[in-house]
């Protein structure tokens, strides 16, 4: 801290006393005032905070929190990592990470996508991280192919080192440019963004080898055909995807040396084995190996309150967290089939105001158990269930709708501001 300018160290000093007030009025987690605070008085403070640090930015549509909580978790074994660990993913809680670990040689930093552009020029990062792209909030959102090209724009010409997911078209392309990249098979479960190549518009096989152009090429990558369901190509231009040197398969990963690891992780689900095989990528890329950052991963079982099981009265019900289509995609896959659920959406503006993306979700998994609909925009969801054929039962609030439960287990599934209402009843458990 002592290497900041005094306005610097001031600034800093300034917003922990704003973040710690809001801690202690309950206003909040003081993870978003504090940079706020610090910002206005010093607005060059994320540049100066970043200085002399090892830092990598994670960005992505879906999964975010959950993998830069891993990747710190992994980080911790070199030493102190600062890091926004409860989402607050924008400047101001950039700053407010890096000014309440103002000594920690190390950051990851979650970053939205948006502001991606924005936090690599600031903050000259050594390491990014891009994980997938999707439709999310597209009432306040820039369109999903206008990101992946301000990522390209934002890569280009840097030295900056890229660990992404091969699997995704979108980030492919816009890690493309950058002049070192790490690419990974984490999988793509959601494609129905990523039909039409974003280099030339044509459309994209997503299996096989029937298109398969002559001489590939991805950023001076060649990128060898792999026959696997996580293929795709062109059919009317060059690019493709590029050979991964890290690969999620089933639940071990297969690191570049062809070594195979299992992921026995706490976190549930494909996704978040996709979560760890990106994160022990990153790891690598700071000089941590697998066998060092898989035991560190193995210790994280509950993110910002995502996948924790609260109780009340006899009811222990497990929160997951879906914002959007691919995420209620990856919710379905950890359900418990036997376990009546319960749905909670809200379209505040952190959730984007727009709610016909509840039509782009298949909710007739859901089919054969007991489904409960509450939040403030509980009617569209049952218009939805309705048209799917899904029986439900309409609920004022989550209390009423939990009280409904027989003692024993029950999952939620809730959009952003649903979630943290959610969490906030149970005392915002971590």
């Amino acid at each position: 801290m002592s290497q900041l300018p005094l306005r610097a160290q001031l600034a800093s000093a300034l917003g922990r006393t704003a973040a710690t007030l809001s801690r202690a009025t309950g206003r909040g987690d003081g993870s978003v005032i504090g940079g706020r605070v610090g910002l206005a008085l010093e607005p060059d403070l994320l540049r100066q905070l970043a200085q002399n640090r090892r830092l990598a930015l994670v960005s992505a549509t879906n999964g975010k929190t959950t993998t830069t909580r891993l990747i710190t978790s992994a980080l911790q074994e070199l030493g102190d990592v600062a890091t926004n660990a409860f989402g607050a993913n924008m400047p101001a809680g950039h700053v407010s990470a890096l000014s309440s670990s103002k000594d920690a040689p190390y950051g990851v930093l979650e970053v939205d996508e948006k502001y991606l552009p924005e936090v690599i020029d600031t903050t000259g990062a050594a390491v990014v991280v891009l994980m997938n792209l999707s439709r999310d909030q597209m009432d306040r959102a820039a369109e999903i192919w206008l990101l992946a090209q301000k990522w390209r724009r934002a890569l280009a010409g840097r030295n900056t080192h890229v660990i992404a997911n091969a699997d995704d078209p979108l980030v492919t392309w816009g890690a493309s440019t950058a002049a070192s990249v790490t690419w990974v098979s984490a999988g793509q479960p959601w494609k129905e963004d990523s039909w039409c190549c974003p280099e030339c518009g044509g459309p994209l096989d997503r299996k096989g080898l029937e298109y398969v152009p002559p001489g590939g090429h991805v950023s001076g990558v060649v990128g060898q055909a792999s026959p696997d369901e996580n293929d795709w190509a062109c059919r009317e231009c060059s690019f493709r995807r590029p050979q991964p040197s890290w690969i999620l398969d089933g639940e071990a990963v297969v690191d570049p040396r062809g070594r195979r690891w299992p992921l026995d992780i706490q976190l549930p689900g494909r996704a978040n084995r996709a979560n760890a095989v990106i994160a022990l990528a990153t790891a690598e890329a700071f000089g941590l190996p697998v066998e060092r950052a898989l035991p560190r991963l193995r210790e994280v079982r509950s993110v910002a309150g995502r996948y924790t099981t609260v109780e009340r009265e006899g009811r222990n019900a497990r929160l997951l967290l879906a914002k959007n289509p691919a995420g209620w995609l990856e919710a379905f896959d950890v359900l418990d089939p036997a376990l009546p659920v319960i749905l909670s959406v809200n379209a505040q503006g952190p959730d984007g105001r727009d709610t016909s993306w509840l039509w782009d979700v298949d909710y007739r998994v859901l089919r054969g158990r007991p489904v409960y609909v509450t939040g403030e925009r509980k009617l569209d969801l049952a218009l939805r269930l309705e048209v799917a054929d899904v029986p439900f039962q309409l609920t004022d609030s989550f209390v009423q709708a939990l009280a409904a439960q027989p003692p024993g287990k029950v999952d939620v599934i809730a959009n952003y501001t649903a979630f943290q209402q959610i969490r906030t009843e149970f005392g915002r458990a971590v």
